[in-house]
C-alpha cells in the first residue's frame, strides 16, 4: 500500500495558506453581517448600496464555499488513506490519488487569487483602446484588440459593455471605450495597459508588404462614488449620434456624449442611453473614476499598482508583440510569456498572459 502521507501534508499546507489569503475567519464574520444587511426591509431604498451588499455577499459566500469544499475533500482523502493503510488495501490507491489530484487542481486555480494584491483588483474596469502609429493597419489592430478583450470577457462570463466606438475612415476604429464587469476584472486587466504591437502582411497594402502597427490600451478601476474635486468648467462636452460597430446608427439624434477633461486630457464617453442627459451622467461618473485613479497614481498614495512603474507599463512602452509574419508568435516583453497560438490569443485566450503578469508583479519587478 503506497504511503500518501507527504502528498496529503503538502495539500494540507496549501489549504492552510488558502485560509490566509482568503481571510477565511474574517470572511465568515463578514458573511454574518452581510446576511443581516440583506434581511433589512429597507435595503432596496438605496439601490446602489443594495447592489454593493449583494455583490460582496456573493463573493464572500463563493470564497467560503470553495474553501469548505477543499477542506471537506482533503478530510475525505485523509480518512480513506488512514483506513486503507490500516488494512493494507492497495486497491484504494487510485481513489486516493484521484482525490489528491482533484484538490491540487482546485488549489492551483484558487491560488491565482493570492496574486491580487491591489486595493481595487476586485473591481470592474474601464478600458480605452486607441490606434497609434501605423495608419489604417493600426486602426484595424485597435478593432482586433476590442474584439479580443470582448471575447476574453465572454469566456469568463463577465459583462462587457462597449461604451463608445470611433470608427476609422477606411477600416477599423480610431478609439473605443468599454466597461468590463466581473470579480477581479481590473486585477486581471491591469497588466494589459501599455502599447501593443502587431507585425503582419498588411491586408491594406497592394504590394503585400509587412507592416508594423501599434495600439495603446489604458485601464482604470471602477470606483464607488469616487471623491474628486471636478470643476465642470474644465470639462468640454461633445455630442454625436450613437452608433454601433460597423457604423449602424442606434438612434437618429445626437444623444451620445463625450466629455474631455481639459487639464488632463482624459476622455469619457457614453452612448448606451437614449437620453443625452443620462449619457452625460454616465460619462461624468466614468470621468470622475479616471480622474480619481490619476490622482492616486500621481501621489503614489492608496494604490501604487494603478500606475506601477510607468517606464515599464505606461503609454510609451511596448508590452506585447503579436507577430503573424514571418512566424506566428505572441510574446509579452515584460514577463517573457509567449504563445504560438496567435489565433487563440486574438480570440480571447489571454489568461496565460494575465497570470504571467500577476506573478511578475508579485516578484517585485513591478511596484505594488
Amino acid at each position: 500500500m503506497r504511503d500518501f502521507t507527504d502528498d496529503l501534508r503538502d495539500i494540507a499546507r496549501r489549504v492552510d495558506e488558502a485560509a490566509q489569503y482568503l481571510s477565511i475567519d474574517d470572511t465568515r464574520d463578514r458573511l454574518v453581517e452581510l446576511e443581516a444587511e440583506l434581511g433589512r426591509p429597507d435595503l432596496w431604498d438605496d439601490p446602489e448600496r443594495a447592489r454593493r451588499v449583494n455583490s460582496e455577499y456573493a463573493a464572500a459566500k463563493d470564497d467560503l464555499d470553495t474553501y469548505d469544499s477543499l477542506t471537506g475533500s482533503l478530510s475525505d482523502a485523509e480518512v480513506l488513506h488512514e483506513l486503507a493503510r490500516e488494512v493494507d488495501d492497495a486497491s484504494q490507491e487510485p481513489d486516493i490519488a484521484a482525490q489528491i489530484a482533484e484538490v491540487a487542481t482546485l488549489l492551483d486555480q484558487l491560488e491565482l487569487r493570492s496574486l491580487f494584491t491591489g486595493e481595487h483588483d476586485e473591481s470592474p474596469c474601464i478600458v480605452h483602446i486607441n490606434a497609434k502609429d501605423g495608419g489604417v493597419d493600426a486602426q484595424d489592430f485597435a478593432e482586433m484588440l476590442l474584439r479580443m478583450y470582448s471575447k476574453w470577457g465572454e469566456r469568463r462570463s463577465f459583462d462587457v459593455e462597449v461604451n463608445y466606438v470611433s470608427e476609422g475612415v477606411e477600416a477599423g476604429i480610431n478609439s473605443a471605450e468599454m466597461t468590463i464587469t466581473g470579480r477581479y476584472a481590473y486585477g486581471l486587466m491591469v497588466g494589459e495597459r501599455g502599447t501593443h504591437r502587431l507585425v503582419r502582411i498588411s491586408p491594406f497594402d497592394n504590394q503585400g508588404r509587412r507592416q508594423t502597427s501599434f495600439a495603446a490600451v489604458q485601464v482604470w478601476p471602477v470606483m464607488d462614488a469616487p471623491q474628486v474635486d471636478l470643476d465642470e468648467a474644465d470639462v468640454r462636452m461633445e455630442v454625436f449620434r450613437a452608433s454601433g460597430a460597423g457604423g449602424q446608427h442606434v438612434n437618429k439624434t445626437s444623444s451620445a456624449v463625450r466629455l474631455i477633461h481639459e487639464p488632463t486630457g482624459l476622455v469619457a464617453s457614453s452612448q448606451e442611453e437614449r437620453s443625452q442627459l443620462q449619457n452625460r451622467e454616465k460619462a461624468m461618473n466614468r470621468l470622475k473614476t479616471m480622474l480619481a485613479a490619476r490622482i492616486e497614481e500621481e501621489h503614489q498614495a492608496e494604490l501604487d499598482a494603478i500606475g506601477g512603474k510607468q517606464a515599464q507599463v505606461g503609454w510609451g512602452s511596448q508590452i506585447r508583440s503579436y507577430v503573424l509574419q514571418p512566424y506566428q508568435m505572441v510574446k509579452d516583453l515584460r514577463t517573457e510569456v509567449e504563445s504560438s497560438n496567435v489565433e487563440g490569443v486574438l480570440d480571447g485566450e489571454l489568461d496565460l498572459f494575465m497570470e504571467g503578469y500577476l506573478r511578475f508583479r508579485r516578484s517585485g519587478a513591478v511596484e505594488v
